[in-house]
């Protein structure tokens, strides 16, 4: 009676997904192969790199943060950025979109993917940048080869982008899988290894990759932060006591933060939050903080592009994330002086130091956060502590250092 079950169905049709998948994957790495025959391309060492790079981003400070001390680095010429949404204005940095007409007929993603392809076949520029392996990582890799230029994996998602063949990630061609696959998986591990660079936010990504036998090229740039921006809050009245940023879906565990506010209002009754950020979980996380009785004190202010200003009207930095790599946003609150209050997760310990600049939290439970709240608020010599350690600890992120790092980058590709 079971036989044609809908749940047996869509398991046979996953099962199929999959080995399609894996035929594709293994059918790409052979084209690899063979435009690795290709002859290889000569730089000029008198002049400066060209660079086209693509991905896709969910706020433009995420953007400039990485492309601007790209953009600046010395021995870049320009920087050509093929996105969906417009591109700020930055040094060098310059937008190129796809046409409306082509969005219509295969949709935004595609058409940008196509559209890249197009640019670097056309104008065969010196570096290749792909933010995140899927599907952009996988695009650059190839492409790169088969126009004899240098191939760069800015990994954003750390190790997740590629364990279990990617299947945990918002990527809708991978996630569809619905399981982990370690055939998939060694597939891109494969591809990760013919890059020319790889670019993680933290050190996780790297052990990962490197335990896994990726022999390729690594480098720590998390982005680098305009500092006249990011600086400590010296005059104005601080409007919040905690404030969370990023995107609200199942990963960052937004009601893990909003738990804890729950409970630390036992002993803590004032205490209010801001959440700096959109995502599928918005309405559902704005439901739950009315049910939890806190919707009061909690704002939730979508996608700001100012995200300083944000940073400055608020006291304690959080994150309640299951996974994270070296977070941008953790950068930016600690180069604010804010003292933070994370996840004991994935790169968050290359920065903040327990009981130093804030506290990492483990095992990540509500009671746990709470407590943390409860700690840093009871004390404000404590939080003074943090704030001037949290300060001191970030200067090696401005714009000017990692300009430089992008510098010594590109000298290297010659």
């Amino acid at each position: 009676m079971y036989k044609n079950s809908p749940i047996k169905k869509i398991r046979a049709w996953k099962h199929v997904y999959r080995w399609l998948l894996r035929a594709a994957l293994v059918t790409y790495n052979g084209l690899i192969l063979l435009v690795k025959l290709l002859p290889k391309r000569k730089y000029n060492e008198k002049k400066g790199f060209r660079v086209l790079a693509t991905g896709t981003f969910y706020s433009d400070h995420w953007l400039i943060t990485h492309l601007r001390p790209m953009g600046n680095a010395e021995n870049c010429i320009h920087l050509k950025m093929v996105a969906a949404a417009t591109v700020p204005q930055m040094n060098k940095v310059f937008g190129a979109y796809a046409p409306k007409w082509l969005e219509k007929i295969i949709g935004q993603v595609g058409a940008r993917l196509l559209y890249f392809c197009w640019l670097a076949i056309k104008e065969r520029p010196d570096v290749l940048v792909g933010f995140h392996l899927l599907l952009n990582g996988l695009f650059v890799v190839l492409l790169a080869k088969l126009i004899g230029a240098k191939s760069v994996y800015i990994c954003g998602g750390g190790p997740r982008e590629v364990v279990g063949g990617g299947f945990a990630t918002e990527n809708r061609i991978f996630s569809q899988i619905g399981q982990a696959d370690y055939f998939i998986e060694a597939q891109l591990l494969k591809v990760v290894n013919e890059m020319d660079l790889v670019v993680s936010m933290g050190t996780s990504a790297i052990e990962f990759f490197k335990n896994k036998g990726v022999k390729t090229q690594f480098e720590i740039v998390p982005g680098g932060f305009d500092d006249n921006l990011f600086s400590p809050n010296t005059k104005q009245n601080k409007l919040y006591d905690l404030i969370l940023i990023g995107r609200l879906s199942e990963i960052k565990r937004v009601d893990r933060f909003l738990g804890a506010i729950k409970l630390a209002k036992e002993k803590l009754p004032s205490l209010n939050a801001v959440i700096v950020g959109d995502g599928p979980d918005k309405k559902n996380l704005e439901e739950l903080a009315l049910k939890l009785g806190i919707a009061d004190d909690v704002d939730f202010v979508g996608w700001q592009n100012n995200v300083h200003t944000w940073l400055q009207k608020s006291k304690c930095f959080v994150l309640t994330s299951d996974s994270e790599g070296l977070s941008q946003a953790l950068i930016q609150a600690m180069m604010t002086g804010l003292p933070s209050i994370t996840s004991d997760v994935g790169d968050l310990q290359d920065l903040l130091k327990n009981n130093e600049s804030g506290y990492l939290v483990s095992p990540l439970s509500e009671i746990n956060f709470a407590t943390a709240y409860i700690q840093l608020f009871s004390s404000q010599n404590k939080k003074n502590e943090f704030s001037r350690k949290s300060y001191s600890d970030t200067r090696r992120f401005s714009l000017t250092q990692v300009s430089l790092q992008w510098n010594e980058i590109f000298l290297r590709f010659r």
